[in-house]
């Protein structure tokens, strides 16, 4: 792979005005401004990153998380960039093409999550077993369903992703001009895209990392392919990307002990224990995280602050960022050759010495939050606001376009869904076959299921359940 191509500032629809203008953006900047105007953004206000319909406006949202992974992205972009250009690691590589990789990152980390559904990753969890459940048990004109469908189509709902879905909404569903959706160029498109394979390509654990999950439905393949030879990556991962996942991964894995800190979740003290145990497993480590905690602590006293436990909290997360930082620069840089060939299998993290520190965030939030009793009780309200939803839309869906009349409270369970996706439906659905336009009914139903806000689903489950 090389940047020139990588860098690819095309789009599937390219502007016909060749007249001279004053807006001296690059088409990377351009992407900027689509994005941030877009409702589809937006609706991140009120998507779950950990903690669903929190009264507290300290706890992030997608958005607040979105904001942070595009400026972690950047930092990342600009460090790495200055590093390929002041080590001359490639001879092509220029000035621009830093600035370049800075935009495509920033906007690439405010749409990352852009397709996520509602009530955070386990709103994805719910998705796919109700489809295990119900898609054996469905007919349509009196033939099973998944015995209709190809192994793709099945595996596409089996193994639904979040990321998969926000290629699909920023290529097809936002619909704005045309079926292009926002039309972002190439080099965005192929940097948001994590797992270049489809659903029956996956390899939990084969240890590489571009095969863990799907990167795209089959229904979005031709825009895989445009994208992918466009910035001749083919079915390699985009070097971006593991900027990107980086930088996604240190926000919400620093972002979630600061929010179970804030929410009770996880104590001081415990924070510092678990630390300590850390320091003593990796003693060579330059970064010594118990330590820095309790110097923060000492400040806090110090400056007669009223919290000085929550103080050393919160600069400590800002401090640890900034050394995994350093830890993901030297990760691409040192895997440089490897990245660009398209033959590394790690995430950037692996090797250093912020692998285990990363190791040990994520562990921590697993235990101590999202195996609590009370995030517990949020995913089974969760999980039956869901499936109750997805049940009457599975019905809506199975017939509508159809020569089979739909009873009245279908028809009326359809009439919810934004035309922007029904819109979409129907162009790709001109001259298919008829198991390939239910196999995009279903994916009719689950773009209107990611494009709910928690509130909105909440509210949704409510009013067809006649509690009002």
């Amino acid at each position: 792979m090389e940047w020139r191509r990588l860098l690819s500032p095309g789009r599937e629809r390219e502007s016909g005005s060749r007249q001279k203008t004053t807006d001296l953006r690059s088409e990377f900047e351009k992407d900027y401004h689509r994005i941030i105007g877009s409702a589809s953004f937006r609706r991140l206000q009120d998507k779950t990153q950990v903690f669903p319909l929190d009264k507290s406006d300290f706890i992030r949202t997608r958005l607040t998380h979105s904001l942070e992974v595009s400026s972690l992205g950047k930092s990342l972009g600009q460090n790495i960039g200055e590093n390929i250009l002041t080590y001359r690691r490639n001879s092509g590589f220029t000035y621009q093409m830093k600035e370049d990789i800075s935009h495509i990152l920033e906007c690439a980390g405010l749409i990352h999550d852009i397709g996520n559904p509602p009530f955070g990753h386990f709103g994805e969890i719910a998705i796919r077993e109700w489809f295990r459940r119900n898609l054996p048990e469905m007919s349509f004109k009196g033939q099973l369903v998944e015995e209709m469908l190809s192994p793709q189509m099945k595996q596409d709902f089996y193994h639904f992703e979040g990321n998969a879905q926000a290629l699909r909404l920023v290529t097809k569903l936002h619909y704005l001009v045309d079926e292009h959706g926002m039309n972002l160029t190439y080099a965005l498109l192929n940097t948001m895209i994590k797992y270049p394979v489809p659903s029956t390509e996956i390899r939990e654990d084969s240890g590489d990392i571009r095969e863990k999950k799907m990167g795209y439905f089959l229904a979005d393949e031709e825009i895989f392919r445009h994208v992918t030879e466009a910035t001749g990556a083919g079915n390699r991962r985009h070097p971006l990307t593991f900027i990107l996942e980086a930088a996604d991964d240190l926000a919400y894995k620093t972002a979630d002990i600061e929010d179970a800190f804030v929410k009770g979740f996880i104590a001081y003290n415990t924070l510092q224990n678990e630390l300590k145990e850390l320091e003593r497993k990796c003693p060579d480590s330059p970064f010594k995280p118990s330590e820095k905690l309790n110097r923060l602590y000492e400040r806090g006293v110090e400056k007669r602050v009223s919290n000085p436990e929550a103080y050393a909290v919160k600069n400590w997360i800002v401090s640890v960022q900034g050394f995994l930082v350093s830890c993901a620069t030297y990760g691409f840089t040192s895997n440089y050759d490897s990245i660009m060939a398209g033959t590394y299998r790690h995430d950037l993290f692996y090797g250093t010495y912020g692998e285990q520190l990363m190791e040990l965030l994520g562990d921590m939030a697993y235990r101590r939050v999202f195996s609590s009793m009370a995030i517990y009780k949020m995913e089974v309200a969760e999980s039956a606001i869901l499936n109750d939803i997805m049940d009457k839309l599975a019905r809506a869906v199975l017939y509508y376009d159809t020569d089979v009349r739909q009873d009245t409270i279908d028809r009326r369970v359809i009439s919810f869904i934004s035309d922007n996706y029904k819109n979409a439906y129907r162009l790709q659905a001109q001259g298919r076959a008829e198991n390939e336009k239910l196999y995009l009914r279903l994916l009719l139903m689950t773009d209107y299921v990611c494009g709910m806000t928690d509130s909105f689903a909440r509210r949704l489950y409510q009013e067809m359940n006649g509690f009002i």
